[in-house]
């Protein structure tokens, strides 16, 4: 299991690379996430505590059920601060440094440097289309572990993305070019 992940400065997009994950609770709070799922009957469980504050109940946070992962869109909460420019985009994922050199890699598909963020625009989130809302879904009693409720269900062979492998663009593949 690898977890991985990239940034905007107002969202996060996270990536728990676990194939056929089944029984998948799923908690996020504006500070923490907690993923626990079996693949291939052995139980995985990811806890992890954020570099700073997220807006778990968003309107956007979501994620997804993929069978090759579980994708996650975090929006971050906004800097109150009017003189911290330099704080839109973390220096990395977790709080604690030390835990992040073993458990945490960048999603390098989906990163960009802070410099080249307007020309690359926002997380292509097309897989993540019809995927749960993230307040209040996961936990003991929520919706993420309900037969037709986002989960692992879904067609058979279709990848949660249309068919599409994940990772591509499809408005890249779609969109006229302009030089």
């Amino acid at each position: 299991m690898i977890l991985q992940w990239a940034q905007r400065t107002d969202s996060l997009y996270i990536t728990i690379a676990l194939a056929d994950v089944k029984d998948e609770t799923i908690d996020l709070t504006d500070t923490e996430l907690h993923f626990k799922g079996t693949s291939g009957d052995k139980p995985y469980e990811v806890n992890i505590k954020f570099y700073a504050p997220v807006d778990s109940k968003a309107e956007g946070s979501t994620y997804k059920v993929l069978p090759r992962s579980v994708q996650f869109f975090v929006m971050k909460v906004p800097s109150t601060k009017e003189d911290e420019d330099d704080e839109e985009f973390w220096p990395r994922l977790l709080e604690d440094k030390n835990l992040e050199k073993n458990q945490v890699k960048i999603d390098w598909d989906r990163y960009v440097d802070e410099d080249e963020e307007a020309e690359a625009g926002g997380f292509d989130t097309n897989a993540l289309e019809g995927g749960n809302a993230m307040g209040g879904m996961g936990g003991p009693g929520g919706m993420a572990g309900m037969p037709g409720m986002g989960g692992a269900g879904g067609m058979p062979g279709m990848g949660g993305g249309g068919g599409m492998p994940g990772g591509m663009d499809m408005e890249a593949l779609v969109s006229p070019r302009h030089e």
